[in-house]
């Protein structure tokens, strides 16, 4: 990725920082972190409410859209073929850090409990600014039950450009950080941009959009796009990577050869879900602000969470689809003959803001249990994480007021990794991973 100019992020909270200035894997539930302007116990969502009406379930409905395959391959073979993500690793030019190493300004965003078991901060020429900021996270477990891809251990994790700073050519663009995992003392990563193909096959654009939710199962990444856009996911190929061969601020072919704002590698999109309910508004189709592979349903599915806003008379809603267990073209999910979608199960909760969801089936139970991660109503400070259900609701507490915002500071997706018992998120400054049982084991 580019350099994005010399001045620092801005840091929040010197109450807040003060008391997190220890490394944030030693951090515990007795600790009082939690500032005064922050006291305030987030409000308990309350049990999960199952949506079985005709009227829900068919907002919740997908259509999909396939580019053609002529088009992908005339696009792959004109750029000189395809690359892997085994290729993309190969060629990591940046590296991640250990929380120890890295400053406390970083480190504070963390959990506060459950405490991560694993943390990273990123290279600093990627948070130079604020212009670019992760939102979202998957991993090779998602894509595999055996939690590898190929010989690697890989997690990606989604970015997305402000649309009102930095150079106008960026704004608004989204990019991966394909991640290098086989050794969790050295992780390294490249940069991956994700753009959409013409209709022809001739060119490509950047996508435009906010990928607060990202799910890699199998050999495709279904990423979330901006409220109000017609597509709903846009769905991309791993085995679709390409490599550009100029390296200026332009998109797309360019004299000389094929260019994507500086990035080396591009994915152009495979194709898209749009609801045959039209673009998300309250009253409509959901804005999906999350998603998460749960690989404890038959078969596999595909959860997702809307947003909302704290305050807003709108319960937001958890629904899935099925994954395709025999997948006869580039989209993943289970479709009818005229390439539908149907939500398999759906719920109401009394969540809102949410940034991160989980489904998950502990071996022997007979329903999942729902995993919500929300951020505080002023979009400020440590967030909040509670498991749900049909009986109710539960979050850990934290700090001398037992406040439920013991989860991450400006905190992103979730994704469950089986084979490890990891979760793994971001914050807007760090990579990180706890254990499941850690996070059961505290709730209140």
């Amino acid at each position: 990725m580019k350099h994005r100019g010399r001045h620092r992020r801005r840091r929040r909270g010197a109450a807040l920082r003060a008391a997190l200035a220890g490394t944030a894997l030693a951090l515990t539930a007795t600790a009082t972190i939690v500032s005064a302007s922050q006291a305030t116990v987030a409000e308990d969502p309350g049990a999960l409410k199952p949506l079985t009406s005709t009227a829900d379930t068919a907002r919740l409905q997908l259509q999909e859209h396939l580019v053609p395959r002529r088009s992908l391959d005339r696009l792959a073979s004109a750029m000189g073929g395809t690359v892997g993500v085994a290729d993309v690793l190969a060629d990591a030019d940046h590296s991640l850090r250990e929380a120890a190493d890295c400053d406390s300004g970083d480190r504070e965003s963390l959990p506060v409990t459950p405490a991560a078991a694993e943390a990273y901060c990123w290279d600093p020429t990627d948070t130079l600014t604020d212009d670019w900021q992760p939102a979202s996270v998957t991993t090779s477990s998602d894509a595999d039950d055996d939690g590898l891809w190929g010989a690697n251990r890989v997690v990606l994790a989604g970015w997305t450009h402000s649309t009102s700073s930095g150079p106008a050519a960026s704004r608004g663009l989204a990019g991966v950080a394909v991640v290098n995992t086989n050794d969790p003392a050295h992780p390294s990563y490249s940069w991956v941009l994700l753009t959409v193909p013409s209709a022809d096959g001739r060119s490509y654009r950047g996508l435009t959009s906010q990928i607060s939710g990202m799910v890699w199962y199998e050999d495709k990444l279904l990423v979330t796009t901006t409220a109000g856009s017609a597509d709903a996911l846009y769905v991309y190929d791993l085995n679709r990577i390409q490599r550009t061969s100029v390296l200026t601020d332009a998109i797309g072919r360019v004299p000389g050869g094929w260019s994507a704002d500086g990035f080396r590698y591009v994915m152009p999109a495979v194709g898209s879900y749009r609801f045959t309910a039209g673009a998300c508004s309250p009253a409509g189709a959901p804005c999906p602000s999350a998603l998460a592979v749960d690989r404890g349903t038959a078969p596999d599915s595909l959860v997702l969470a809307e947003w909302t806003s704290a305050g807003s008379d709108q319960r937001a809603r958890l629904w899935r689809y099925a994954f395709d267990e025999n997948p006869r073209d580039d989209g993943p999910l289970a479709t009818d003959a005229a390439g539908r979608a149907d939500a398999v199960e759906a719920y109401r909760t009394g969540a809102s803001e949410i940034r991160g969801v989980l489904s998950y089936r502990p071996p022997g139970a007979t329903a999942s249990e729902w995993y919500v991660g929300h951020l505080p109503g002023a979009m400020d400070g440590h967030g909040s994480l509670w498991r749900q259900d049909t009986g109710g609701a539960r979050a850990a507490r934290c700090g001398s007021d037992t406040s439920h915002r013991c989860w991450a500071e400006s905190t992103g997706s979730l994704s469950y990794a089986p084979d490890t018992g990891e979760v793994w998120s971001v914050t807007d400054r760090m990579l990180f991973s706890v254990p499941l049982r850690s996070i059961d084991a505290s709730l209140g």
